[in-house]
């Protein structure tokens, strides 16, 4: 009969003395070494809250991942990028407020954020009915963006990239052809933005202040039954369920840009920040192209559950046109830096009278 015995410990340690100490000692070392490394590592890393209003799991917050996954990477212990999506950290006026206070470090924000930083870049995007088509957005972004990031850094905040999310569109409860019938209905703007609604107010239209978590609870309850919105924005928020109607009018481009606080990116080592901004710059042009695409799809989308584009007549659109521009000198000096305003339109003129070149 043959007896198999299984050594414990003391056993292994009184038969292989020396060999055991080795194990220990080594393993202590080893143990001794990584473990410091790892939490010196960790300490070092920069951290970096960011929040932002795009869905969850939407190419919006899948560009940001990547982004943050890249960053772990870069020299000098990497940063690590913590990302709140969905608005959990409140409205954009909100987030703003955070970054000011240093509960958040950076945004990726619209152009109605990033005015409270910085007027200016409402030039961009608050100018209704001003720009054609992206390639006129594009062109005044490229030429605007070094006198704006200039002005932002003065404000304390770095831009690390633009971005668009496609043409800013009207979704009404009733149908909505021109600006009269929209002077008989209740629109979304905004909350905070006093210049808007005294604005609106002054032409005829009836502006209601609310964050953007108060959208759909306005709109079920009669509060609104206009809102303005990127249909990448009403197809993830299901504004189209209780908004059935969209003109087909491209009224304003949506821009915005990822911004982090100076104080903070001042503290990431020197080599890593080329890394960062490469890492940034890809993850803009993602969201760019993205939403451009995307824009269409979700109008698409919403049309195979109910939506209804109404169409407009060359007249119809006209009206539109002169709705917008008779707002042009009350926005300029008071939504729009009267600078910013002129840059703007001379640049257009720039660009369309050299036949649409760059």
């Amino acid at each position: 009969m043959n007896i198999c015995i299984t050594p414990n410990n003391d056993t292994v340690l009184s038969l292989f003395p020396g060999i055991a100490r080795y194990w220990l000692v080594l393993t202590a070392l080893t143990w001794g070494a990584v473990l410091p490394a790892t939490l010196r590592a960790a300490e070092k890393a920069v951290r970096i809250n960011l929040g932002t209003l795009a869905p969850r799991g939407s190419t919006y917050h899948q560009s940001l991942q990547a982004m943050a996954e890249n960053w772990k990477q870069a020299p000098g212990g990497g940063v690590r990028l913590v990302i709140y999506p969905d608005g959990t950290q409140g409205g954009e006026s909100d987030m703003v407020r955070l970054m000011r206070v240093g509960s958040l470090h950076a945004g990726l924000v619209t152009a109605v954020g990033l005015a409270e930083i910085e007027p200016g870049v409402t030039g961009l995007q608050s100018l209704p009915m001003m720009f054609r088509n992206f390639d006129e957005v594009e062109y005044v972004n490229d030429k605007l963006r070094p006198m704006v990031e200039k002005r932002l850094a003065d404000k304390g905040f770095v831009v690390l990239f633009w971005v668009d999310a496609g043409w800013v569109r009207y979704f009404s409860k009733e149908p909505m052809l021109t600006p009269d019938d929209m002077k008989k209905m209740k629109v979304f703007v905004w909350s905070g933005n006093t210049a808007q609604v005294d604005t609106m107010k002054k032409h005829g239209y009836t502006p209601v202040g609310l964050e953007s978590g108060d959208i759909l609870p306005g709109l079920q309850t009669g509060l609104i039954n206009v809102v303005p919105a990127p249909p990448v924005f009403a197809l993830y928020s299901q504004v189209d369920k209780r908004a059935p109607h969209m003109i087909d009018l491209k009224w304003a481009p949506l821009v915005g840009a990822c911004v982090v606080k100076k104080d903070i990116w001042d503290k990431i080592p020197a080599e890593a920040k080329d890394t960062l901004l490469k890492a940034a710059s890809q993850a803009g042009k993602e969201i760019r192209a993205n939403s451009r695409k995307e824009s269409d799809e979700s109008v698409a989308a919403m049309k195979k559950r109910g939506l209804i584009v109404d169409e407009l007549t060359p007249e119809q659109e006209a009206k539109w046109r002169v709705a917008a521009e008779e707002t042009y000198p009350d926005l300029r000096g008071k939504i729009v830096p009267a600078d910013i305003f002129d840059e703007v339109t001379r640049l257009l003129q720039e660009y369309r009278a050299g036949g649409g070149k760059k």
